[in-house]
């Protein structure tokens, strides 16, 4: 009898030992369960091929995979053939040193964009502290705002300079280089603000140290497209110079924030 309760004692260990660790083995981790956090907010920095932006970015963290988010920034688009120059000895009329200017030049372009967006990650370390890889893409509407470009040009006598911005009837000085001293300030224009109706869209792959950390540390890398109602009059049009309602842009997007 001993012989036989002795024989099914490792039986019943086994047994004992088995159930334990069904208990205690982890399940795999469904996408909707365990996420610690589930809003995020970060600011950034968005460097494009033809200018920049600041903008915020607010979200749910719908899944460890999924984050549904809001985006807003203002910024500045620039022609590719607008240059920064300035005369190599600046003269001083009125008492001020001429400043750097940009030849041809008639207005400058700022855009406001908002978009609604989602941030989809496919890799495992989403999960852990290491780089979580994923997409990123948006859409929404934006509002061109156009700034005129006024220049200092030299008056007559050449003493004194008269701030000018670009019309049909300032063009023969505002495009003669030799008539121009140099560019006025930036406020000027302020109180002469128009607007432009456009939409764009942005697609980008999204890398993020730590995806599911208290703090965002992240950066995109993708392409940008803005429509607007019609041509964006940044620069005098001439033979080899045109404006256009399209832009089409690569950009690095730098993120910090946080999420509770």
């Amino acid at each position: 009898m001993k012989k036989r309760i002795y024989s099914i004692l490792p039986i019943i260990a086994f047994c004992f030992a088995l159930q334990a660790q069904q208990v205690i083995q982890p399940r795999p981790m469904e996408e909707s369960t365990g996420i610690l956090y589930t809003r995020e907010f970060a600011a950034g920095l968005r460097l494009h091929t033809n200018g920049f932006a600041f903008g915020i970015t607010t979200g749910n963290l719908e899944t460890y995979y999924r984050t549904r988010f809001f985006h807003a920034e203002i910024g500045e688009i620039k022609h590719p053939k607008e240059y920064r120059q300035s005369f190599d000895n600046p003269g001083s009329i009125n008492g001020r040193i001429a400043r750097p200017f940009k030849f041809g030049k008639q207005n400058n372009f700022y855009v406001l964009r908002g978009g609604l967006g989602i941030k989809r990650y496919f890799t495992e370390k989403a999960k852990h502290k290491g780089v979580a890889v994923g997409l990123a893409w948006e859409g929404g509407v934006s509002l061109g705002i156009l700034k005129p470009y006024y220049l200092e040009l030299r008056a007559t006598d050449g003493i004194i300079s008269v701030s000018r911005k670009y019309t049909p009837e300032t063009a023969d000085q505002f495009l003669n280089i030799w008539q121009i001293h140099g560019a006025s300030g930036w406020t000027k224009g302020l109180g002469e603000l128009s607007l432009l109706p456009g939409a764009h869209g942005k697609v980008s792959v999204h890398f993020d140290w730590g995806a599911f950390d208290e703090y965002v540390k992240a950066i995109e890398a993708g392409l940008m497209v803005d429509v607007f109602s019609k041509k964006v009059p940044i620069m005098v049009e001439t033979g080899d110079v045109q404006n256009s309602q399209v832009f089409i842009n690569l950009f690095l997007h730098l993120q910090f924030g946080k999420r509770w």
